[in-house]
């Protein structure tokens, strides 16, 4: 078999957490509109009869920021890179922004065969304008490939994966043949509670919010989940309580029903929300929820 590691690496909310969910065949990295959305390195795991391709999405590359949280993005980030047989990096669109130039300054040094993937070719619709693009995209770096695709329509997602199999090293599979990721369910409860928070908040609170599973019990036919919303002010916990408690009600609604359609269980979800000021730049809180190496 062909065997081998790929990192989906790219500058924030270009859409490498849209594509690991689309080459895998199902959700595995949340997604929203807002830079962050990914705060952790995934594992995808897809295996055919011929390969089994393990994708690493990574939180998106950025610099000038030296919070702590953003150190931790970074670290993990680049040491996915450390680890891939082939890299794709994804742009958003058929043209380059100020925030590619730290990827390009990182991929630098990397000796693993790069896969330049033009993300969102779906919005172009004039498609002779990706020529002049495609051009001159390897200049000042050669790519193995260039492919426009769309991770949200699946345009050329084939093309890409096959293009990746051809890169990797013959091997015996690294995890067994029905593995898709090695997160464990109480990471992905995190994650959704999460995902549903960034839709319903994430415009007031964007980055202060984090998520931490108090505990996660399973009985025949239930799971019960106990689970604290860390935000860093007052006033951003009454933004997430709401009124009434409107907001924290549907916000545990919306993530209880898509946990009790990927567990196929009942989910009994209870959702506290609480201050620990200044916790996304303190090393012993970012260890404490998970943003480790």
């Amino acid at each position: 078999m062909k065997v081998g590691y790929v990192a989906l690496v790219g500058c924030p909310n270009v859409g490498k957490s849209t594509l690991l969910n689309r080459l895998v065949g199902q959700k595995l990295s949340i997604v929203s509109t807002r830079p962050q959305t990914t705060r952790h390195r995934i594992l995808g795991i897809k295996t055919t009869p011929r390969a089994q391709l393990v994708f690493i999405d990574t939180p998106g590359l950025h610099a000038g920021i030296r919070r702590g949280i953003n150190q931790a993005l970074n670290r993990a980030a680049e040491s996915a890179l450390s680890h891939a047989d082939a890299v794709v990096w994804l742009i958003d669109g058929p043209r380059w922004k100020p925030s590619d130039e730290p990827v390009r300054r990182r991929l630098a040094d990397v000796s693993a065969p790069i896969l330049l993937a033009i993300n969102k070719i779906d919005r172009v619709t004039d498609k002779t304008s990706l020529l002049p693009f495609l051009g001159s995209a390897n200049e000042g770096r050669e790519f193995h490939e260039i492919i426009p695709i769309s991770a949200t329509k699946g345009i050329n997602i084939e093309a890409l994966e096959q293009c990746l199999i051809a890169l990797m090293p013959e091997g015996d599979p690294i995890y067994p043949g029905d593995q898709v990721t090695d997160r464990s369910m109480r990471f992905f409860a995190s994650e959704l509670i999460r995902e549903k928070l960034l839709y319903r908040v994430g415009q007031e609170v964007p980055h202060a919010l984090t998520v931490e599973i108090e505990s996660y019990t399973e009985t025949p036919g239930l799971v019960t989940i106990h689970a604290t919303i860390w935000v860093e002010r007052p006033g951003q916990k009454a933004i997430v309580i709401g009124r009434q408690g409107e907001v924290l009600k549907a916000i545990g609604t919306a993530a209880r029903r898509e946990l009790e359609a990927m567990i196929e269980k009942k989910v009994n979800l209870q959702l506290w929300a609480k201050v620990k000021e200044g916790w996304s730049d303190s090393a012993a809180a970012l260890r404490r929820f998970g943003y480790s190496d």
